[in-house]
């Protein structure tokens, strides 16, 4: 209990550590202005171009760092300001999220994966843990047998998220190494930019291994309270 409790401390202190990198990261390389002078939209659609696609919209969406690929949609979702902006930030972001429009477009194995199980995650996530605490209360003021039980598909649910988390991790990679190749590649920045680009991407991509490493910690310490009741 006490070891879980000093891992969920650390994966907290180093989630908020990554999460305020990346905003300060992203606000630093906003300051630099591509030469090319694209905003970010006109990046989106100029490497959805190069790639053959052209069933894809690029459309604004509110809030900050909200942008994503809907591939139900056929939109790619920049956030405002990586919407209308010119900057290394800005192109980083709109060539990540036409990655995931890329990856849709050639039937990119992992991203078809996550796709598949995003119907059921949507609903485990709801209803996980609601089981789990919900076993551990039966188990203790009810029936020991049907409390494990509902706690054991608790477990189950909750584990369809960690699972989900693992699987984009290579989906969010392979997205930044495409939108890096094709921003090298097509001369879209000059050495400058394309680290900084890099490096905003590097640093996205760390929220997501610390999310799913989170997941992982937060599953072994419930499946550790099941084995620990039988």
């Amino acid at each position: 209990m006490i070891g879980y409790y000093i891992i969920a401390g650390l994966l907290f202190v180093v989630s908020l550590y990554v999460s305020n990198k990346l905003k300060s990261k992203f606000k630093h390389y906003s300051k630099i202005h591509l030469q090319n002078g694209m905003s970010g939209r006109e990046i989106a659609e100029k490497m959805l171009q190069d790639n053959g696609i052209y069933d894809v919209k690029v459309i604004s969406t509110p809030g900050m760092l909200t942008d994503h690929y809907n591939p139900s949609k056929k939109t790619i979702n920049l956030s405002e300001a990586v919407y209308t902006q010119r900057n290394a930030a800005a192109a980083a972001v709109a060539a990540h999220e036409c990655g995931h429009a890329v990856q849709h477009a050639k039937a990119y194995s992992w991203l078809q994966m996550r796709s598949q199980l995003v119907p059921v995650v949507s609903v485990a996530s709801k209803f996980s843990q609601w089981a789990i605490f919900g076993g551990l209360i039966l188990m203790t003021m009810v029936s020991v047998g049907i409390g494990q039980t509902v706690l054991l598909v608790g477990i189950i649910m909750y584990a369809m998220g960690t699972l989900f988390s693992f699987i984009t991790l290579p989906v969010e990679y392979d997205a930044s190494k495409r939108a890096l190749v094709w921003l090298e590649t097509g001369n879209m920045l000059n050495s400058k930019e394309h680290k900084a680009a890099e490096d905003s991407l590097k640093w996205a991509a760390r929220t997501y291994v610390v999310a799913a490493i989170g997941s992982l910690a937060t599953l072994l310490y419930f499946v550790s309270i099941y084995l620990g009741r039988n």
